[in-house]
């Protein structure tokens, strides 16, 4: 695993915990609908019934298709957000940027999705290495993102690059963290910018 970021790249306007910054849930969506159903309709392509799903740095909605997943768990920063999400068998609550580590089992996921929420991840490339360790061979990771952030709690290097740089930022944080070529998904559904990276853990 490679550090992606060096420190300058990885500071924040707000340097506070990120722990404090989400204390109070926030029931709203981050994009626009035309995203979010972009979104879903790509999680429905590289997911299948039956899959075991993480949705890391989730919230009160995770945007999955009406699929019969064998599992669903989500991972995010604020208890009543993640006790909101009725997508949602069980959940955790973590921060990453403290504590890179999930705490699952290898091999624990078919597919990995991570939603308008990767510009905050200070320490991306350990963080994408547990995304590659919980994933089954073969498993999907999914990230996807917009133009929309909370730019005090975005690194640097987000806030700096243009939308095509942020992409390649994603691509380098998936190979830090082990995955191979990945796909890149650039399009403008509606008024909100549709990017997303697909990788396959090895």
């Amino acid at each position: 695993m490679t550090t992606v970021l060096s420190n300058r790249d990885r500071r924040k306007r707000d340097d506070r915990p990120d722990g404090a910054f989400y204390d109070e849930p926030r029931f709203v969506t981050h994009a626009d609908d035309a995203f979010l159903d972009r979104l879903t309709a790509l999680y429905a392509s590289v997911t299948d019934p039956g899959d075991r799903v993480l949705d890391a740095m989730s919230s009160w909605v995770s945007h999955l298709p009406d699929a019969d997943y064998e599992r669903v768990v989500g991972h995010g920063l604020n208890e009543a957000e993640l006790a909101a999400n009725d997508r949602l068998d069980e959940h955790v609550v973590s921060d990453l940027n403290r504590d890179q580590s999930l705490p699952f089992a290898d091999d624990a996921f078919d597919a990995v999705c991570c939603a308008l929420s990767v510009q905050y991840l200070q320490y991306p490339g350990a963080v994408f290495a547990e995304f590659a360790r919980v994933l089954a061979p073969g498993g999907t990771a999914v990230v996807s993102f917009s133009n929309r952030m909370f730019p005090t709690k975005a690194v640097r290097a987000w806030r700096a690059a243009s939308m095509d740089e942020r992409a390649d930022l994603v691509e380098r944080y998936l190979a830090a963290g082990g995955f191979p070529a990945s796909e890149r998904i650039a399009e403008r559904p509606s008024g909100d910018p549709f990017y997303a990276v697909v990788g396959t853990a090895p």
